[in-house]
């Protein structure tokens, strides 16, 4: 049997704990900083959980991360 593929750009934006939840980092932080307030920006650091449903569509890219 083959060897199933990875998605690149899956393995490449999110990590998967040790529990099976998927950390993803915050949306809206690349450029465009000076019109963002400084809540948003304090907020939006570091890495954050994926909800579920979404949590499903990435496990199907990253078949050996489970």
């Amino acid at each position: 049997m083959p060897k199933m593929k990875t998605k690149s750009a899956a393995k490449k934006r999110f990590k998967v704990t040790g529990t099976g939840k998927v950390l993803v980092a915050a949306a809206g932080k690349r450029h465009g900083m000076i019109k963002r307030s400084n809540k948003f920006i304090r907020d939006a650091r570091g890495t954050m959980v994926m909800s579920e449903p979404d949590t499903k569509i990435v496990r199907k890219f990253l078949p050996y991360d489970l």
